[in-house]
């Protein structure tokens, strides 16, 4: 029993060294690549350093904890062809301990790792890229239309060579925007008039207004209960129903209210659906990362050099990356369910790092 514990302390600590050490790899290169994109981006504006740092210290962790799962089977490739490479795997079997209980360690370690970056590191992040785009936002030009949902409605803003438009809506209901309110500006941003209507249907570029009142700049009214306005776009009904903030800067204990917004607004909560399913199964996807670097080093017989193992953690980087993606697409464009656009690719994984680990455990 005490020899089972030391031994499982002594694998759970190596495990953890090597997640640090690859982390701290990845954030390094992930800050001097940033920082590079973020000089390029400033080029043109006079600011000091400090700046692009900053940015890329606000956005990093965010990239690292998007990356997490291929570190952890970077991780798992390291830590295990260190403990081959130095013979401790034969150490241990001789201890009694098979290759099962050699993976069963960096298992447990994953899962709860998972856990901890989807409770408490995920909501930390989320605050960080909400500042990063606060800050770069201030920078950004050629803003010429965005659009937002908040408690408060659905807003747009346009802009073209003539002027500046800024448009609420309560909601969406099937194709029209309700209680609808168009603020035009003149492109020097002096406000010109303001349109409201009931409702605009959306369905296409060139907006039908319904039950129209047009306000000039001091509040006299222009028109009343026109019963129909068109009005010019640059967005129709498939855009704005798929408009929502940056799904970075939601954090997982803020996607249940922020899909009662959007649902409240009329919008599609598909993209929003598919993160609640991507962080339950993060834990499970940093498992089966586990898993698959225990099959390629301790379950396939590899000619026991750096270049080849580099090799291998790349494949099946690019493998798992555009698997996963083109699942999560087949999603998007709901061939698939959310749920099996998400648990497929972990549940394929797990199957053949399965049939890995047994071969690996009778060896």
């Amino acid at each position: 029993m005490i020899k089972s514990f030391v031994i499982n302390k002594y694998l759970s600590i190596e495990f953890l060294k090597v997640v640090m050490n690859v982390t701290l790899i990845f954030f390094c290169l992930g800050f001097i690549m940033n920082m590079f994109e973020e000089i390029n981006f400033f080029k043109d504006i006079d600011i000091g350093i400090h700046v692009p740092i900053l940015l890329s210290a606000l956005i990093v962790p965010n990239y690292l904890y998007n990356m997490f799962p291929f570190i952890i089977l970077l991780t798992g490739m390291w830590y295990f062809r260190k403990i081959k490479k130095s013979d401790e795997v034969t150490a241990l079997k001789i201890s009694g301990i098979s290759n099962f209980s050699i993976i069963i360690i960096p298992c447990l370690l994953s899962i709860f790792l998972g856990l901890f970056f989807i409770t408490s590191l995920n909501p930390f992040t989320s605050i960080l890229v909400k500042k990063y785009e606060i800050m770069k936002g201030q920078y950004e030009r050629d803003k010429d239309y965005l659009a937002a949902i908040t408690e408060n409605g659905i807003w747009i803003k346009e802009k073209n060579d003539e002027k500046n438009n800024i448009i609420r809506s309560s909601n969406l209901e099937n194709e029209n925007l309700i209680d609808v309110t168009i603020y035009e500006f003149d492109k020097s941003n002096n406000f010109v008039r303001r349109i409201e209507a009931k409702s605009a249907n959306i369905s296409l570029l060139e907006w039908s207004l319904n039950n129209v009142k047009i306000i000039d700049q001091d509040g006299i009214i222009i028109s009343k209960n026109l019963d129909q306005l068109s009005y010019i776009s640059l967005y129709d009904l498939e855009r704005i129903q798929s408009l929502y903030s940056n799904l970075d800067t939601i954090s997982f204990w803020g996607i249940k209210n922020e899909m009662k917004i959007l649902s409240d607004r009329g919008y599609s909560t598909k993209q929003m659906e598919t993160k609640l399913h991507r962080s339950l199964a993060f834990p499970f996807f940093l498992l089966a990362m586990v898993l698959l670097s225990g099959v390629f080093t301790l379950g396939i017989r590899f000619k026991d050099n750096t270049t080849t193992y580099a090799f291998v953690t790349i494949i099946t980087c690019v493998i798992v990356y555009f698997f996963n993606d083109f699942s999560a697409a087949l999603g998007r464009t709901e061939t698939l369910s959310v749920e099996i656009a998400v648990w497929m690719p972990i549940i394929i994984i797990f199957i053949f790092s399965g049939v890995g680990i047994i071969h690996a455990n009778q060896r």
